[in-house]
């Protein structure tokens, strides 16, 4: 499970620079957090019901934190 925790950190370091290239700032700030916590976590040597756990609850937060963005942050439309 620890490995799978790197190619995490892999994958959201990869949508780092490219969101840093397409000068996203603020969606590269936080999958670089992203990555700096897939990659601390990879590196605790837990269980894997804990990595089972940890992965659970930071899908959960992702969902909190995605909706509450669509529904009272998000502006509908196209454009800037």
């Amino acid at each position: 499970m620890d490995r799978m925790f790197r190619v995490l950190a892999f994958w959201t370091g990869i949508f780092t620079i490219m969101f840093y290239v397409g000068e996203m700032y603020t969606t590269s700030v936080l999958f670089l957090v992203q990555t700096a916590f897939f990659l601390t976590l990879s590196y605790l040597k837990l269980s894997e019901r804990m990595y089972m756990y940890l992965f659970g609850a930071y899908l959960t937060v992702f969902m909190i934190g995605f909706t509450w963005y669509t529904e009272f942050i998000m502006v509908p439309g196209f454009g800037h």
